[in-house]
């Protein structure tokens, strides 16, 4: 809308209007303005800029004559805003002097019965109603008639640069939405999706919705991914973006990756406990198993005196008085029985058997430098029982 608000010089030809209009009754009213009958509604675009036609005549003229020298005819144009009609002035034309709107001017140099508006850069507010004023008077100031009329301008908006967005996971087996919206157009912009060669594709209904721009794409494959281009139009103009779509065949890269070192980390783990526990295994059989080469063979046992020897399987197996064993060294000394080493005579001792007298048996210890009983137990030796032996030589 072009306008001067508030401005002194816009009431005093408000005021001019309204009192020509006053004073010029219909018997002298001479003039009427013109206009193309097919141009009563106008439509322009946003940005360009365009003529409102009209000029006026005298009547009983046959055609529209070139200006006669008397005439000095006043010109305005006003603008009709909102509902109620507020003029706003846009050029007034009088006494040879034109003001107005820069963006707006007069076809034709005055004096001439073509007072057509030209309007520049237009833009959507400068959508409405427009008045033609034209009050003639002769060159003694008598007025010689006047008329007015109006036209219709729509001021039409071609659509602005649409956003592209993709909502949804573009993952095998899914569903996408591709969406398209024009922030401004006049009419509101119609939308059409199609897909970018060398895979050219138009989309229609149902899967496009050409009021909102929505484009649904279900159960996708990897042979759907490609540029989407989005084209919103109307009347005036058109304008376009596009969206990228990679339709992938598993989970974004940041998972995978996530994933794999996951499972790394998870077999490392399970990989150091079997190793540890094999270790330990190994460490707990080594003892019991291990008979070193080297180890050194027990020497024979010292039996008390009076000691006999009895069979692994538990009976008596032999009864020799320990006179016969040793070699003869006097009546008065007994000797020590030395058993054949083998492995039941390699044991420990068990416990003696009581004997009647109550005397305890003593203690028999291995001989210097022989072997523990643990390393006796590992060679696989069995215990036998040593009954005691009185003084006569005589099992007690």
């Amino acid at each position: 809308m072009i306008s001067l608000p508030g401005s002194p010089a816009t009431s005093l030809l408000r005021v001019l209007f309204l009192g020509l209009t006053t004073l010029a009754s219909p018997s002298r009213a001479q003039l009427e303005v013109h206009l193309s009958a097919s141009l009563t509604k106008l439509r322009a675009v946003e940005g360009a800029e365009v003529v409102l036609p009209a000029w006026y005549s005298l009547h009983g003229e046959p055609s529209p004559t070139k200006p006669k020298s008397w005439e000095a005819p006043t010109v305005m144009w006003f603008f009709l805003e909102g509902k109620d009609k507020n003029m706003s002035q846009v050029l007034a034309h009088i006494g040879q002097v034109t003001t107005g709107e820069p963006r707006a001017s007069l076809v034709h140099s005055m004096p001439s019965r073509n007072v057509s508006l030209r309007l520049r850069d237009l833009q959507e507010k400068d959508s409405g109603s427009y008045l033609c004023f034209v009050n003639l008077q002769d060159s003694q100031g008598t007025v010689k008639g006047q008329s007015s009329k109006h036209l219709e301008l729509d001021v039409l908006v071609p659509p602005a640069p649409p956003s592209c967005h993709l909502r949804g996971v573009a993952h095998v087996g899914t569903n996408v939405t591709l969406s398209c919206k024009s922030p401004r157009s006049k009419p509101t912009a119609q939308y059409q999706w199609v897909r970018s060669p060398p895979s050219s594709q138009v989309f229609f209904a149902p899967v496009l919705d050409a009021i909102h721009g929505s484009l649904s794409l279900k159960n996708l494959s990897t042979s759907m991914s490609g540029v989407y281009v989005c084209k919103a139009h109307n009347e005036v103009g058109s304008a376009q973006c596009n969206v990228t779509l990679t339709v992938s065949t598993g989970p974004r890269a940041t998972v995978v990756a996530g994933a794999v070192v996951g499972t790394m980390v998870g077999l490392g783990l399970l990989a150091g406990l079997v190793l540890l526990y094999q270790r330990r295994g190994k460490a707990l059989e080594e003892p019991a198993n291990d008979i070193k080469e080297d180890a050194i063979a027990p020497r024979t046992l010292s039996w008390p005196k009076g000691s006999d020897t009895i069979s692994k399987n538990g009976t008596l197996s032999s009864v020799t008085s320990a006179r016969a064993l040793r070699p003869p060294q006097g009546p008065s000394r007994l000797g020590a029985l030395t058993p054949t080493p083998s492995l039941s005579s390699q044991v420990l001792p068990s416990p003696r058997l009581p004997r009647p007298d109550g005397a305890h048996p003593q203690p028999i210890s291995p001989a210097p430098g022989g072997v523990s009983s643990s390393a006796l137990s590992r060679m696989g030796a069995v215990p036998v029982m040593v009954p005691a032996q009185s003084q006569a030589g005589s099992l007690v």
